[in-house]
């Protein structure tokens, strides 16, 4: 049989425009000798709908269009959508696999696990299934799993979320190849670990996998694509794009497939996976525009240079707001970045500004000396700036502050934190670098002065990152020993070898700045574990680590 993996772009709520993808991807895979089509986890309503899925219309939007699509769709296929469930108690709603097959709705297989971790609480809204039924379609039996149903193999690891194995019951009623409706989020390093659980699955069971995973960005999360067939033997015999849509298909006869072209390097996937959630924020948001605020710093470039390849030069304004502390050497540097990436560009100083609230503010501050306050000021009469830029010509701003900053509220709220996305929010200072010299590798884009010289906010004479932090290779490591890891503050400090109060007084940081955090605007989540959505975390609380 000819198994057509099709992935593509959906948008939660857009029940019309994912349908019509449906039917087009449907169309190709028929043209091409395909006998099945497989889709991905929840495609007709979009992933994740979230709280839309306590709506009753919403639910009823997916039947509706379900039965609808089973008559159009032009040979059969398996499709993911959100629809009810009758019990006595539980949920009323299920995240379903529907075969749609002869102008009908022919069999439906609910999702068994429902993970309640990081991004993930679907417990809140479904009714999980209580069997796994093998459906005998054409010469197979197929095994029809949901995304977290194949991610419980005890093989595989160590500790096991949930007592049931839905692909070891599958199995065990003889089906001849599994099926993977997937909706899994892209995250640094997942690609090679989903991989190697899906090749131990095949090799185990002895029979091939189809996984078919969504492509595109929704809100925060980034879904990488990237759908595989692997064969009983653990050969990847089928592979679609990563973060685009696409369609191959795999033959479970002969067990071979197509094959497309995966980004070379981690950094590589990284980038693309920042690209594909920029492009897809911005224009599911309703925007074509939008503005970067131009520093002269590396974060801002790397920002600006992503803005550029995610939605094209002529849709990014550059905006530099030179203040009193500004160097020479960034103004240029930003002026220079915004004429490498072809982009508009206009500079609008802040010092006259700043005076003016220094003498309206002098009155109340009395003798008390220039501080931090000041230095917000400056950042504040910027944020102030671009949202104005925002609310005139209807361009989205593209906050620039990096993860290593975020994490230790080295950052200024409604002002350099001011935007509609944080592009790098999730993005730790060091890796900045790595995307810098990605975004370089064939020509100079960004700068090499904007690159080679110390980090610094510029808000007051001679300032560098390291007189209030750490070096970045230090932080950076504390960082993500504690906030993705989970380590203590001690098991930090005897692991590197580093000074246990500046262990502990990085921790409290991290602590204490949630308050800021949940002021901030939306960021891309890649790494393990993102600030906001899927890290919910108490403000008022006393616990030090």
């Amino acid at each position: 049989m000819k198994i057509a993996l099709a992935q593509f772009n959906p948008t939660v709520g857009d029940f019309a425009g994912n349908a019509a993808r449906i039917l087009d991807l449907a169309g190709q895979a028929k043209q091409r000798g395909a006998d099945l089509a497989v889709f991905t986890e929840l495609c007709l309503c979009g992933y994740p709908p979230q709280d839309l899925l306590e709506r009753p219309a919403f639910l009823d939007r997916n039947i509706d269009e379900l039965k609808a699509l089973a008559g159009k769709v032009p040979l059969p296929a398996l499709v993911g959508y959100a629809g009810r469930v009758k019990n006595s108690a539980g949920k009323s709603a299920a995240n379903k696999a529907a075969l749609l097959c002869g102008g009908r709705v022919v069999f439906e297989q609910s999702k068994m696990l429902l993970p309640t971790y990081d991004v993930f609480d679907e417990s809140r809204y479904f009714q999980p299934a209580d069997k796994q039924v093998v459906y005998s379609f054409k010469d197979e039996k197929l095994g029809i799993t949901i995304c977290e149903d194949v991610w419980n193999d005890p093989n595989f690891w160590p500790t096991r979320l949930y007592e049931r194995d839905p692909v070891v019951e599958l199995s065990k009623q003889g089906t001849s190849v599994l099926l993977n409706l997937s909706a899994s989020p892209y995250t640094i390093d997942k690609r090679n670990l989903r991989f190697e659980m899906l090749r131990a699955i095949a090799i185990k069971q002895q029979r091939p996998v189809v996984y078919v995973n969504q492509v595109g960005g929704d809100d925060n999360l980034i879904f990488d694509g990237a759908s595989m067939a692997i064969t009983a033997d653990g050969r990847v015999a089928a592979q679609a794009l990563a973060f685009k849509e696409d369609l191959v298909l795999f033959d479970t006869a002969t067990g071979q497939g197509e094959i497309h072209k995966q980004p070379p390097t981690e950094i590589a996937y990284a980038y693309e996976a920042l690209l594909t959630g920029t492009a897809d924020y911005v224009r599911k948001c309703g925007f074509k525009k939008v503005l970067v605020g131009l520093s002269g710093g590396i974060d801002s470039a790397v920002v600006a240079s992503i803005a550029v390849d995610a939605l094209g030069a002529e849709n990014v304004l550059g905006v530099s707001m030179p203040g009193p502390f500004s160097s020479a050497g960034s103004k240029s540097d930003a002026a220079t970045l915004a004429k490498n990436l072809g982009i508009p560009f206009t500079s609008l100083p802040i010092t006259d500004v700043f005076e003016e609230y220094k003498r309206a503010l002098a009155p109340a501050f009395g003798d008390r000396p220039a501080d931090v306050t000041e230095e917000n000021i400056q950042a504040r009469i910027r944020g102030n700036y671009l949202m104005a830029l925002s609310n005139k010509f209807g361009s989205m701003v593209l906050s620039t502050g990096n993860k290593s900053e975020l994490a230790v509220g080295y950052c200024t709220l409604y002002g350099d934190m001011a935007g509609g996305l944080a592009v790098i929010s999730d993005v730790p200072k060091l890796m900045v670098y790595e995307l810098a010299a990605w975004i370089n590798r064939e020509r100079e884009l960004i700068p090499a002065s904007t690159i080679e010289k110390p980090p610094s906010a510029e808000l007051r004479p001679d300032q560098k990152d390291e007189d209030s932090l750490p070096p970045y290779d230090v932080l950076d490591r504390i960082l993500k020993a504690y906030i993705e890891d989970l380590h203590s503050p001690q098991e930090i400090a005897n692991h590197y070898g580093f000074d246990i109060k500046l262990v502990r007084d990085i921790s409290l940081l991290v602590d204490r700045n949630e308050y800021k955090r949940k002021q901030a605007a939306p960021g891309l989540k890649i790494t393990s574990r993102a600030f906001g959505f899927g890290r919910p975390f108490p403000i008022a609380q006393k616990f030090i680590p």
